[in-house]
Formats: C-alpha cells, structure tokens, sequence
C-alpha cells in the first residue's frame, strides 16, 4: 500500500490542467521533505516555472491547491521558494497501519518485490591461507553476507561463495618459514589456533627475507637487486615451481598447513554467524585460468613477449598492458580469476552478475578482468561487478599482515564480547540471566556492535574502527538498536499481548474478536502521537529495495537506527499500556508489535540477532 503512484499521476493530472503540459507520472521525482520542513513529500517545481510563466513560488502554490482541491492524499501543503511540500492525508496513515499490522508476515516478506528476480552471485570473504582472519577481512565478510542476505530478502536467487587464496607465492612464504624455523611445531603441540599458528610463520618470512635484503645491501648490493636475489626469495621461486609440478613433498607440506588454517577459518565463521552455499578453491582453479589464456593466445587476443611471458594489451580501453602468466610458466593472480568466473557462469546455468566483494585497492584489477572476458568475446562479461570498499585502518594507523600489525578477527570477536559483557554487568541488566544464557547475550551483543558499526557506513567510504565506541547502548550503535526491541518486547508481555495469528492473518474477525479492530477504528482517527514511528515503518520495503540495489546494507543499517529512535521518542512520551485505556493500550501494542518485527528483519539482513530481552 503506497502513496507514490497515485500521487504522482495526481500531480502529472494537475500540470496538465493548470498548464497543458504533458509529464508522464514516471518522470515525476519525489523527494522526502527535510525535518526543517513540514510535509511528508517535495515536489520540485523548477522545471514546470517555463510553461506556468510565474514565479516558483506561484507556481508551488497553484500546483498545491489543485492538488488539494482534487487529490484525497494530500491534506496539506506549504511553499519554500521553489519546493512544494505535501502532507499525506491521516486518513492514509491510518489505512497503512492497519493494513500492515493486520498483516504483517505479508508486509515484512518483500520476496515479490520485482516480477522477475535476477540470478547474483555474492563473493565475499576470499581469505588466503597464509594468516588468520583480521578486521579488513571481517569488513568484506560482513558486507558480503548482508548484502547477499538483502538480495534474497527482495526475492533473488542468490549464490553465496568464497574463494579461498590457497596457492601461490605468499602462501609459499609460510610454508618455506616453517620448514627452515618450525621445528616441527603443531596446533596441538603448541596449542595454538591452526590460522594463528601459519601466520606466525607468515610473519617469520618477512623477517628473515628483511634480515637477508639488510646483509646484501650492507655489502654493497643495491636494495632493490638485494630483493630480487635474496637467497629466500630463490627458495620461494624454486618451492612454488615444486607445487606446480606436484612435487610429493611440497604438496604433503601444503596441505597440511592448509588444513590447520581451514580448521581455524571454521570456528571464525561460526563466530561470526556466516556461511557460504559454495568454496572455490584457487588450486582448482588456475589451470582452467592457463587454459583460458592459451585460447587467447590462439585468437590473437593475448600476445607472448620473448621471455615466454603472455600478456594482454588493454591500452584501446584506457587500462595498460598486463601479464597473464610468467615466463616460467607460473600463473598470476588474474590468471585464477579467469578461471573462476569461467567455471561459475558454466555451472549456474542463467547466472546473470557475479558480484565481487574485494577492497578498493584491487579497482584496477577487476577492470582488467572485465576487459579480458570482452576480448575473450564471453557474453557475460558486463555481468562481472566489483563491489569496492574502502579500507578499515585503526586509531593507531593502517594494519600490515606482513609486518604482524592486523587486528586479528578472534581477538576482537574476544575483546568485543569482553566490552559487551562489562557494559551489561555495570548497567545491571542481567541479574535474572543464568551464566550460560548471559554468556550467549554477551555475545549476541558483541556481535550487534561490530556489525553494526562496520556495516552503518557506506561501503565506499573508507572507515575508522574504535571497539569501544561501537559498544555503546547509546546513540547509533547495534547494542542500541537491539534493546530497543528488547524492550519493545518487554513491553508487550508486560501488555500480555501476544502478536501471534490472530493479528498477523489478516483477518477482520479473528482481529475484533481481540478487541483489535475496534482499537484501530476508536484510536487511529487521531495519530499526533502515533504517526511520526508509522512514516518510519512505512518506508520499510522502499528502504530493502535501496540498499539491494545500491548494494549497501549501510542503507539498512542507518533505517534501522531511525526506526529505533522514532519509537524511542514515542514510548518517552507516550503511555503504552493503560488499564484504564484499554483500546489505546491494544493500539499501541499493536504498534510497537509493528515496530519490532521491522527491526528484527531489518536486523537480520545484517547478520545481527534480535534478543528478546537484555
């Protein structure tokens, strides 16, 4: 039940009898009137000031009165300069609300929201098996799941994969340490996270490859041929020769530390409350990718320089040259994701976009890619989308891998729970929880805080994180946004209201029989106190549609926020429930029933649970 439609026609109706111009109602563009401002819509009315002839502030003022002379919607309007604000009629609120709380699963469910849903493929987490997880991973994790957990929400088939970095150079690097410096050291035997325990190695090569380039300098080596000849980097080079020709060894060594890092990603997922429908895995990849690039060898589309390295000229398309595969045979990361993609698009019959969850620094990347597969004359190549995000850098400054400098994702998860169960102590929430159930909500609102924090700004934007400014239970934060419907439910048991068939079938007779209905006709004629959380919720299925098409559950994540903060201000001004009111009481349950189921979905599509109580 929308306003829009109607009231654009309403509108393009109007020009035409005050001006004879002919404006399709499509073209009509209505913007949410500013808070300054009273008014529920503004209407431009710059463009129209040509065929009225008069001033924009005439103009606003004629439009508005035909308006309210013949269109029911509109109950008010007021002119600022060239913006003609409109007010929708109480008449319509009420409608809405009765509607939608009357049927509510129908007005959360938005899977009919297009009438042909699109087949996307969401990638995100892509980790590579040389570290542990750490915060700039946790920001692409996040954001892919939520942003897959949107596009189902609006009714697309969607396809949830990870890609898993698990071969190649770097992942060479921890493997090299660990078998020069390792000792033999396990998970078990040092009792260490696998992730945690290959990463240390990681680390380790950095270090030596540092020491070895220091001594060769300090012998007169320049630093940039020091770094080319380390005699660790000659090691590296030989062991990845060695796994791609599937050498015993080498191979018994990579899947071992592989396995550990597995081991430990899992019980990082599970922390975080994500999955995948499919894992790719690099190693399985990359010969499809040689392949690929063998065929554009042979179609003229790639070309091979003497040093037998195969490249690609993109410089018709403003890119640059690229390389494909080295001279030694070995692939390149773009050499995988040729394969990759390749492979998708075969397998999910009808896939339309596959869309990649990466960081902004590998923009240039996936610019090639797309090109590539143009050249390469695939029919999907448009369909290949980069959801760039900007990176998250600390207090203390940008995290480095190498260098040990991350936050790794476990510590957080650790130190996040940790601040949510201090938070909670202090407040004195949980003096009737059992420690086991008071350790799950510690988490639940650890887990509220962090996503919410990451997830509230814009993808693109590039984001400071501060742990304990994300767990605040004031404000514009998760733990927030989660006691209030918290106590929206608290409210309604203390209400004894149950928001169950009765309300949520639609039906007017099982709803009177409540007491329901008469609540809605006796109560709803006046909405001063009600109508400010109604708009809010009214925006609910326009607001999923954004964030799925922007791909931004920052589009989510900020609604949310309002939803909470508008019905924050109501129960501080309002009575909910009256024994002495009891059809206002029911009302207002009602109301607040509404509200916190859109807060839980809207919650959901974040990935952050809803508790009941806290």
């Amino acid at each position: 039940m929308t306003f829009e439609s109607e009231l654009k026609s309403a509108i393009a109706d109007t020009l035409h009898n005050l001006y004879t111009l002919s404006v399709s109602p499509d073209e009509i563009k209505l913007d949410e009137t500013k808070k300054d401002f009273e008014g529920d819509v503004t209407l431009v009315v710059f463009p129209y000031t040509k065929a009225s002839k008069k001033s924009p502030e005439q103009t606003g003022n004629e439009i508005g009165e035909l308006l309210i002379a013949n269109c029911k919607l509109v109950s008010a309007f007021n002119v600022v300069k060239g913006f003609l604000n409109l007010s929708i009629s109480d008449t319509f609120w009420k409608d809405f609300f009765v509607n939608a709380s009357g049927n509510c699963k129908d007005f959360i469910n938005l899977k009919k929201t297009y009438s042909t849903p699109g087949h996307l493929m969401v990638e995100y987490s892509s980790p590579n098996t040389n570290k542990p997880l750490h915060l700039g991973h946790m920001r692409n994790i996040l954001l892919g799941y939520s942003v897959a957990e949107i596009l189902l929400a609006v009714g697309h088939r969607v396809e949830k994969v990870n890609l898993v970095n698990d071969r190649g150079i770097h992942i060479c690097k921890s493997m090299l340490a660990w078998k020069k410096y390792g000792h033999g050291e396990t998970p078990k035997s040092s009792h260490t996270k696998g992730d945690h325990l290959v990463g240390k190695y990681y680390v380790e090569y950095d270090k030596k490859f540092k020491e070895e380039v220091a001594h060769l300098v300090h012998n007169g080596i320049s630093k940039e041929d020091a770094e080319k000849n380390a005699p660790i980097v000659k090691e590296i080079q030989e062991m990845l020769l060695k796994w791609e020709a599937g050498d015993k060894e080498t191979m018994d060594l990579w899947k071992m530390m592989n396995g550990w890092v597995y081991e430990g990603f899992d019980i990082s997922y599970k922390k975080l409350a994500v999955d995948f429908d499919k894992i790719y895995y690099e190693s399985q990849t990359y010969l499809l990718g040689k392949k690929i690039v063998e065929e554009g060898v042979s179609k003229g589309a790639f070309f091979k320089k003497d040093d037998g390295s195969i490249w690609i000229d993109l410089t018709d398309v403003g890119l640059d040259q690229k390389v494909l595969l080295r001279a030694d045979g070995t692939s390149v990361y773009i050499t995988q994701d040729l394969g990759t993609a390749s492979l998708r698009f075969d397998e999910f019959d009808g896939l339309q976009q596959l869309i990649y969850v990466v960081g902004n620094e590998q923009e240039y990347h996936f610019k090639v890619l797309k090109e590539i597969f143009k050249k390469l004359g695939r029919p999907w190549a448009d369909g290949l989308f980069h959801l760039s995000y900007g990176m998250v850098d600390l207090p203390s400054g940008k995290m480095k891998s190498r260098e040990g400098t991350v936050v790794d994702a476990d510590d957080l998860i650790k130190e996040i729970d940790e601040e949510a169960e201090m938070t909670t102590k202090a407040l004195g929430k949980l003096d009737d929880f059992d420690s086991e159930e008071a350790k799950q909500l510690y988490h639940t609102i650890g887990m509220g805080a962090l996503k919410y924090f990451i997830l509230k700004v814009d993808p693109k934007k590039k984001m400071l994180f501060n742990p304990a400014e994300s767990i605040d239970l004031n404000g514009n934060t998760g733990p927030f946004i989660q006691y209030t419907h918290a106590r929206i439910r608290s409210v309604i048991r203390k209400g004894g209201f149950v928001f169950g068939a009765a309300v949520s079938s639609g039906s007017k007779q099982a709803a009177a029989s409540n007491g329901q209905q008469e609540a809605n006709d006796q109560h709803a004629g006046n909405l001063t106190a009600d109508k400010n959380v109604i708009k809010v919720l009214y925006r609910y299925p326009a607001i999923v549609k954004e964030a799925a098409e922007n791909f931004s559950p920052a589009v989510v994540a900020n609604y949310v926020y309002e939803v909470a903060k508008s019905f924050n201000h109501f129960y501080h001004d309002n009575v909910i429930v009256d024994e002495a009111d009891k059809n206002t009481s029911l009302y207002r349950m009602q109301l607040a029933s509404l509200t916190a189921e859109v807060i839980k979905e809207c919650l959901r599509l974040l990935g952050i649970v809803a508790p009941e109580r806290m």
